[in-house]
């Protein structure tokens, strides 16, 4: 049987967070799914860490796990707690930064 959802347990109760861990110096990250239609992939990153602008074909979610990340969105920036969703629109320039450590998803929807 195929499983479109990888690298997680099927059929359980399961916390996101608990699933990748900050390790000092790295970003930390574990890919669940990737196709030509969607990419959902948990990240963790040590305070400081960053990933520098680029842009994606497709719009990109993000969902803070724990803790909080700054998010430049075509030169404006956000702070998303523990909780808090944003999205970020195909094709704009975009940024990630650990203010401290902090985990979250991605989920990006590529135009098929």
């Amino acid at each position: 049987m195929n499983k479109y959802i990888k690298n997680i347990e099927h059929e359980q109760v399961l916390k996101l967070s608990h699933l990748v861990e900050v390790q000092e110096g790295q970003i930390v990250s574990k890919t669940l799914a990737q196709n030509g239609a969607v990419s959902i992939t948990l990240f963790a990153f040590a305070k400081g860490e960053e990933i520098s602008a680029h842009d994606s074909n497709g719009d990109a979610m993000v969902s803070v796990l724990e803790g909080t990340g700054e998010f430049v969105v075509d030169g404006m920036a956000y702070e998303v707690n523990e909780g808090e969703t944003l999205v970020m629109p195909a094709k704009k320039p975009h940024s990630v930064y650990a203010k401290e450590n902090f985990k979250m998803m991605l989920t990006v929807v590529f135009p098929v």
